[in-house]
């Protein structure tokens, strides 16, 4: 189904919004209820095509829906209804056309309730591996899948991972073609029988305690038929993990913490795959998911007002969750004297950032020594608005940034 302007199926509401010296174009799309949905859209991932030489060619966006997500939420409940299957998009920006990936050899009868996905880059044509987080209604697995460029809306089945460390998988981070970090988001679930199902990780999430973790897993076995994972604890003790990024160089690993309103970076070891805290950077929000731009600015999607969410996980009448998209990038240790020119040490950052924003971050949260962090988005979550983000992409070469919502309808694209 191509994304056209001007037809029943495709509806574009345009409007034009400054930040700061950059003017966004803001599109708020809708389909027809006909149609299969692009909707409730938790996480999403650019899928980069290069030649032989890494570079990059073509780039297209693969999204993780799930229109089923108020009936069925391991994460937030409720547990009502896990039979509609959950899907994914891929969407071309250059012919502006979006399609709906079908599934070859998916096992009948298999839940598919997407959450966190990557996929490896494609490399002179060749397939990719993709995984998707998969919270079925017996347990949460990670699956496997190969896509080709050729057929970009296609994807293969190759198998299910299962572990029973994948308490509460979340979000995945590739550090090659068959292994990835894993993030834990909680210890107490929503699978926990009766009413403690609902007490014990709502009281985890509230009070932030350190119960989450994130594992690194490899994929030992090349046969589709069989199924072989080393699993390694790579750091515990974090409150509600949930997306994790891999920096492009491969030597630093950031992981949002929800209950803390925070993102920690840890630096990587590569041989081991061991992570060791380097620093915490504080959010106006409870960051969801995470990933690094072109040029390495870690781009952060998140929830301000968290009841708000609940309220419009329950359908409650007139319900609006607000939205908030920053990027948190390295802070220099330096700055110039304004006069000499000299390279002086940069000892207590100002108590003042973030001051194009409509609400600063600063009137929420005070700086942090190692990164800056600047609003690129935010919407009270209302009628003129793009409401309860929990994903942005930004890709730096076309300037373009990508935002999906939780409990959302469509996809925010903003272009220069």
């Amino acid at each position: 189904m191509a994304l056209q302007k001007g037809t029943s199926e495709y509806q574009r509401q345009l409007r034009r919004r400054p930040f700061g010296h950059i003017t966004y174009y803001i599109y708020n799309v809708h389909y027809d209820p006909q149609e299969a949905q692009l909707k409730y859209c938790e996480d999403a991932t650019f899928w980069d095509h290069k030649d032989k030489g890494g570079v990059l060619q073509e780039r297209l966006l693969l999204l993780s829906c799930d229109p089923n997500r108020k009936a069925w939420n391991t994460v937030m409940g409720p547990l009502r209804d896990p039979n509609p299957r959950g899907a994914l998009w891929v969407y071309d920006p250059k012919s502006d056309s979006l399609q709906k990936v079908s599934f070859t050899g998916y096992p009948e009868g298999h839940d598919f309730h997407p959450l966190g996905l990557e996929i490896w880059p494609s490399y002179a044509g060749n397939a990719s591996n993709l995984f998707v987080v998969n919270h079925a209604r017996h347990n949460t697995t990670i699956e496997q899948f190969y896509m080709s460029p050729s057929h970009p809306s296609r994807a293969t089945w190759v198998r299910t991972l299962t572990s029973k460390y994948f308490v509460s998988p979340n979000s995945v981070a590739l550090t090659s073609p068959t292994s990835f970090y894993v993030s834990n988001d909680h210890l107490m679930t929503r699978r926990v029988p009766s009413l403690l199902g609902e007490i014990l990780p709502m009281t985890e999430s509230v009070f932030g305690l350190p119960l989450g973790w994130v594992s690194h897993v490899s994929v030992d076995s090349p046969d589709p038929g069989s199924v072989s994972t080393q699993h390694t604890f790579s750091a515990i003790g974090i409150p509600f993990p949930n997306g994790v990024a891999l920096s492009h160089d491969g030597q630093q690993l950031a992981v949002a913490s929800s209950s803390m309103a925070e993102v920690r970076f840890y630096a990587r070891e590569s041989l081991t795959n061991a992570l060791r805290l380097q620093s915490k950077v504080p959010l106006p929000f409870a960051a969801d998911n995470i990933m690094f731009d072109d040029e390495g600015t870690l781009i952060v999607a998140g929830h301000p007002h968290f009841p708000s969410l609940i309220a419009v996980s329950k359908n409650k009448t007139d319900a609006a969750a607000p939205s908030w998209v920053v990027a948190v990038k390295p802070r220099s240790l330096y700055h110039k004297h304004p006069e000499t020119g000299a390279h002086l040490v940069l000892h207590t950052p100002s108590p003042e950032f973030d001051m194009q924003a409509p609400l600063p971050a600063s009137a929420k949260v005070p700086p942090a020594r190692s990164h800056t962090v600047e609003t690129l988005y935010q919407s009270d979550g209302g009628v003129n608005g793009f409401p309860n983000s929990c994903t942005a992409l930004r890709d730096s070469q076309a300037g373009t940034l990508y935002v999906t919502g939780l409990y959302t309808e469509g996809v925010l694209v903003c272009r220069p």
